[in-house]
């Protein structure tokens, strides 16, 4: 994964991350998994994680010295990974709050912790990988 050419496999790990917790936190409270359910469930993350995308997909070009060129790679944990996991549960947090859908303190621990753990972990996983076949070259 390099590049534009894996933002879109990139964009579609975060959104099956995002929808799988949104799917374990409905199960969780006994909720219905109706569509319109899932969505309201899973939207603000995924605004914010569009958010987190955003503006590193725009610093990228930014500090780009070629007009035509950047060096967006939505598959780096640091500090593209952060960024986008941080919106993630900001953005996320605050869209819910202002809806008053819920931001208990141990609901913000969990999703911290779950969207952190696996935003960044299959980053990390990929970059092992990617190591791992640059020495085997």
């Amino acid at each position: 994964m390099r590049g534009v050419a894996s933002a879109p496999a990139a964009g579609v790990i975060d959104a099956v991350v995002i929808t799988v917790f949104a799917l374990i936190g409905r199960a969780s409270h006994e909720e219905a998994f109706s569509p319109i359910g899932i969505m309201q469930t899973v939207w603000p993350f995924l605004v914010g994680c569009a958010a987190g995308w955003s503006i590193t997909y725009v610093y990228s070009h930014v500090r780009s010295s070629d007009w035509f060129g950047h060096d967006f790679r939505p598959d780096r944990m640091v500090p593209v990974g952060l960024v986008i996991w941080f919106c993630t549960v900001t953005v996320g947090m605050v869209v819910r709050y202002i809806l008053h859908q819920g931001v208990e303190l141990s609901f913000i621990i969990v999703a911290a912790s779950f969207l952190g753990l696996f935003l960044l972990g299959w980053r990390a996983a990929f970059a092992a990988l990617a190591r791992r076949a640059q020495a085997r070259d």
